[in-house]
C-alpha cells in the first residue's frame, strides 16, 4: 500500500477517530539487520561502472557476444549493493543477498555455453520484494523480526517460473513492514530488519512504499530487474518516486501464492524496472494458471508470455485518454508536468478527453478499509498455518503478542493500529465484510473505471501517480500528497507508471490505467510516451545539503 494507503474511500479524519490512535514511540534509529549468510562471500573485484542502465537486451546481447557472463553480471550488482547499499550512500533497499546467486550464475553459464538458453531472462539478476516466497537459504519475513529465520515450504509461484526462465533471484528487497499495513503513523521504506530505506536522488527524502527497496535498487542500478506487490499504490508510487517503470497487472495475471498477504481482492505482485520493454518482458515470463491461486483461472485467455509485441513507439497515434482530473490539484508544479505530457500526447496523435470522473466512488467510502481488515486477518492467519510447526509465529496475534514483547526493535516509531483492528474482525462470512465485499466488486469495476471508459470511448485513463518525495519523518510518519493508484486498485484492474518529469530533481511518474486485462493497451501507450519524452535520469545520491 502507498500513498492513499488504508485511507482509501474514509476521510482520515473521521477514520482516526474510527482506530483511536495510539502514539508513536521513539528512540534512536534503528540500525540496518546484518544481510546474512551472503556475509562470508569471498571478496570480489569492483567492476566498472559499464552496466549500470544496461537493459534486459543490452545483457543478453554482451553474454551472445562473450563480452560478459551471467557470473559477471551478478558480481558487478553484488559489489554494487556492498558499496552503494551497505556502504556509501547506505540505502539500506536490499534486506538480504543470494548467499548461492554466484553458483547460479555459474550453471546458467555453462548451459550458455552448451547452447541451450531459455529466453530473455536467462542469465538476469532480479530482486525480489521480501514478502514474496523463496525455498531457498534466504527467508521471507516481510521485513519483521517476527519472521526471522521463517523459509516457506516452496517458492512462490512466480519465483519459481522465474527460476524456470533462467532468472537469478540477486536477494531480498527491503519494504514497508507488512507491506505498510501495520500502523496509521508509518514511515514508508521502514522496516525492523530492513531499517529505513532511502531516496536515491536525495537521501534524507522517503522512496514510498511498500515496495520501496524493489523500486530503489532498480534505481540505483543494484539489479536489472525486480518484483514487487501491491495492494493499493505500493507498486506504483515507490517507482515514481524513484524515477523508474512500475506495471500493476490485473489480479489474477500474477499469481499470489506463497505472498505474505494483505488482500485476496486487491494484492498482486509486478515488475519494477527502468524501461517499459524490460518490464513487458519480466511481466509476460511470470503469468500462469496457479492452481492454488483461483484468481489466476480467469487469465485463461486474458494473458501473454509475450508482452513486448504490443510495444509501439507510434503507439499513442489514434488513442483516446482519459484525463481523471479529480487526481490533480494537490500539488501545482505536478499539475505542470501533467500538463506538458498531455500536450506531448496530443502531439504524438492521441486524443485526449478532458474531465473525465470515475462514478459512484462516494458509494465506496468506508468499504475499503474494512475489506482490506477483514481480508488481511483471513489471509495472514492462513499463510502463516501453511509455513508449518517450524514457523515462528502462528496467527496475527501472535505477530501483535510479538511485536510488543519486542517493542525496542519493533515499534521504535510506530506502532500497530491497524493489526489491532484486523485482529479485532470477526470472521468473512460476517455481514460486515460481505456489504464491503459487493459495493467494491460493483461499484470499482463494473460501474466505475469500466462506466467511465464506456461513455468517453477511452483506450486509457490517465492521473498523477503522486508527487515529489517528501523528507523521511519518522516522528510524524508519512507526508503523502495525492495521487491516482485507487482506483486501479480497488477494481483489480492494471495501472502503469513511467518517468513523467521532476520537481527540484526528484521524479514524478505519471499513470496510464484501464480496464481489465488491458495490458497490451497501457504498455503500447507507455511505452510510446516514453520513447517520447526520454524522462528517465540517473540518481546521484545526494544529501540535504545539496537542495
Amino acid at each position: 500500500m502507498s500513498e492513499e494507503k488504508y485511507f482509501d474511500g474514509l476521510d482520515r479524519r473521521d477514520f482516526l477517530k474510527f482506530a483511536a490512535v495510539a502514539g508513536a514511540g521513539l528512540s534512536p534509529l534503528h540500525n540496518i539487520a546484518t544481510h546474512g549468510a551472503e556475509n562470508t562471500r569471498p571478496q570480489l573485484t569492483p567492476l566498472p561502472g559499464e552496466l549500470d542502465e544496461a537493459t534486459v537486451s543490452d545483457l543478453q546481447t554482451a553474454m551472445e557476444s562473450s563480452d560478459q557472463t551471467s557470473e559477471g553480471i551478478v558480481e558487478y550488482y553484488l559489489n554494487r549493493i556492498d558499496e552503494i547499499d551497505r556502504n556509501g550512500p547506505s540505502l539500506r533497499s536490499v534486506i538480504e543477498t543470494n548467499p548461492d546467486a554466484i553458483s547460479i550464475a555459474r550453471n546458467l553459464d555453462r548451459e550458455r555455453a552448451n547452447g541451450r538458453t531459455r529466453g530473455q531472462l536467462h542469465g538476469i539478476p532480479v530482486m525480489v520484494k521480501d514478502n514474496i516466497g523463496t525455498a531457498d537459504r534466504m527467508t521471507t519475513t516481510a521485513g519483521s523480526y517476527a519472521l526471522e529465520g521463517s523459509i516457506p515450504p516452496e517458492d512462490s509461484f512466480i519465483v519459481r517460473r522465474l527460476r524456470e526462465a533462467g532468472a537469478i533471484v540477486l536477494g531480498k528487497a527491503n519494504l514497508s513492514e507488512w507491506a505498510n499495513f501495520r500502523s496509521t503513523n508509518s514511515s514508508s521504506g521502514w522496516s525492523g530488519r530492513g531499517g529505513q530505506c532511502r531516496n536515491p536522488y536525495f537521501l534524507h527524502r522517503n522512496p514510498c512504499g511498500s515496495s520501496s527497496g524493489s523500486a530503489v535498487s532498480v534505481s540505483a542500478n543494484l539489479t536489472a530487474l525486480s518484483l514487487g506487490t501491491e495492494t493499493n499504490g505500493s507498486i506504483v508510487c515507490p517507482s515514481s518516486a524513484n524515477g523508474v517503470v512500475g506495471i500493476k497487472p490485473t489480479v489474477g495475471l500474477w499469481s499470489r501464492s506463497t505472498i505474505i498477504p494483505i488482500s485476496h481482492t486487491q494484492d498482486t505482485a509486478g515488475p519494477i524496472t527502468r524501461t517499459v520493454r524490460d518490464g513487458a518482458i519480466l511481466l509476460g515470463a511470470l503469468t500462469g494458471v496457479d492452481p492454488k491461486d483461483s484468481a489466476t483461472q480467469t487469465s485463461r485467455g486474458n494473458s501473454y508470455q509475450d508482452y513486448t509485441q504490443f510495444l509501439d513507439p507510434d503507439g499513442l497515434r489514434g488513442t483516446r485518454i482519459g484525463v481523471v482530473r479529480s487526481t490533480f490539484g494537490f500539488d501545482a508544479r505536478v499539475d505542470t508536468i501533467m500538463e506538458e505530457a498531455l500536450s506531448a500526447m496530443g502531439e504524438a496523435g492521441a486524443t485526449v478527453v478532458d474531465e473525465v470522473a470515475i462514478p459512484n466512488r462516494d458509494e465506496m467510502r468506508g468499504h475499503t478499509f474494512n475489506l482490506l481488515l477483514y481480508e488481511f486477518k483471513a489471509g495472514l492467519n492462513t499463510y502463516l498455518n501453511s509455513l508449518g510447526p517450524a514457523a515462528p509465529i502462528k496467527t496475527l496475534a501472535d505477530a501483535i503478542a510479538f511485536n510488543e514483547s519486542n517493542a525496542d526493535r519493533e515499534m521504535p516509531y510506530f506502532r500497530q493500529e491497524i493489526f489491532e483492528l484486523a485482529q479485532a474482525k470477526g470472521p468473512l462470512s460476517d455481514s460486515e465484510y460481505q456489504d464491503a465485499l459487493a459495493a467494491i466488486s460493483r461499484y470499482a469495476g463494473p460501474e466505475g473505471i469500466d462506466l467511465a471508459m464506456d461513455e468517453h470511448r477511452l483506450d486509457a485513463l490517465v492521473g498523477p501517480t503522486g508527487g515529489p518525495a517528501w523528507v523521511t519523518d519518522h516522528v510524524n510518519g508519512d507526508h503523502f500528497g495525492g495521487s491516482s493508484s485507487s482506483p486501479a486498485a480497488r477494481s483489480g484492474y492494471p495501472n502503469v507508471t513511467v518517468p513523467a518529469g521532476h520537481v527540484f530533481g526528484l521524479p514524478v511518474g505519471i499513470s496510464f490505467f484501464g480496464r481489465k486485462w488491458s495490458e497490451p493497451n497501457l504498455l503500447r501507450i507507455a511505452y510510446s510516451f516514453e520513447q517520447l519524452t526520454k524522462i528517465r535520469t540517473v540518481p546521484a545520491f545526494r544529501s540535504a545539503d545539496s537542495e
